[in-house]
């Protein structure tokens, strides 16, 4: 259900407060990964406080929907985001990093309730979301995972109605095994499955078009028999648009292509792919706390 512009704008507010969070975690923690995490903050506001299915005071919630970070060095937005929706209080996110701290510097699901893989070296995410919605198929009824024809295998597959979603960035696009969970995914027809590209045009040597060129990657995606659709990352109303027509698409994976600002709520730093892998000094983040609040 597309939500009312009140609802709207409350999730713009949570995207800065985890914007804000974001910062003070990673001046406490002295390192830590600033653009793509302030990038993805209004993406991760829209999954926590209106699309995602679940629950934070049961983590284990056996319908709920699943969320996987393949790019884990932006745990930041992930964290934040998790800490204002109630998983766990926001003061903590101030461990990020620490020795001890249930936030670690790459997710760790054994750690945290509410993290659902363990995310390391880049392009194992689109994999780990594959077999957890294949293994949805597995678990649906007979009459559910079984096409209603087998001429052609041409139908539509019903994958139940708990939701795979995958949120990966655009440098893992350089990943073989990215594109061999692709492929397993289109073959299979996942269509419960979403993944979400952060296409903000950086990785940590410089612009990926320059370091590995990727385009088209739309085109590349729809030969791996997904449904593409693109989107203005920072545009919540649209992107939870997006994530609607996902839903309704009944035969193939759904691919968005979501294009973020690095860096986004601090003009000096956005789109400097230098800031990909570095955090603020205290008195960085002191400005950069004082640009996001005067937005």
């Amino acid at each position: 259900m597309q939500p009312t512009d009140e609802k709207i704008k409350e999730i713009e507010k949570k995207a800065e407060s985890i914007r804000e969070t974001i910062i003070q975690m990673l001046v406490a923690a002295g390192s830590g990964h600033t653009a793509g995490s302030l990038g993805m903050a209004d993406i991760f506001a829209a999954f926590y406080f209106h699309i995602l299915a679940h629950d934070p005071k049961r983590p284990y919630w056996e319908e709920r929907d699943r969320l996987i970070l393949s790019n884990g060095h932006i745990c930041p937005v992930l964290y934040a985001a998790m800490a204002h929706a109630g998983y766990f209080p926001v003061e903590e996110c101030l461990t990020l990093r620490k020795f001890g701290s249930r936030l670690q510097g790459h997710p760790d699901r054994l750690r945290l309730p509410g993290l659902e893989t363990t995310s390391g070296p880049l392009g194992e995410g689109l994999s780990q979301a594959a077999g957890i919605a294949y293994a949805f198929r597995m678990d649906a009824s007979e009459d559910v995972l079984r096409p209603t024809s087998d001429v052609g295998r041409s139908t539509s597959y019903m994958d139940g109605q708990r939701r795979v979603y995958c949120v990966m960035s655009d440098g893992e696009q350089e990943e073989g095994s990215t594109w061999e969970a692709a492929m397993f995914i289109g073959k299979n027809r996942l269509a419960g499955l979403t993944a979400i590209m952060d296409r903000n045009n950086i990785q940590i040597d410089g612009m990926t078009e320059d370091v590995m060129p990727l385009e088209p990657l739309a085109d590349k995606y729809r030969a791996f028999n997904w449904h593409v659709l693109e989107v203005d990352g920072h545009n919540i109303s649209e992107f939870i648009q997006v994530i609607g027509e996902a839903k309704a698409i009944r035969e193939k994976p759904t691919l968005i292509i979501a294009h973020t600002i690095p860096g986004k709520g601090v003009p000096e730093i956005e789109n400097d792919y230098r800031w990909h892998g570095k955090a603020p000094t205290k008195e960085e983040g002191e400005l950069f706390l004082e640009q996001i609040r005067r937005r």
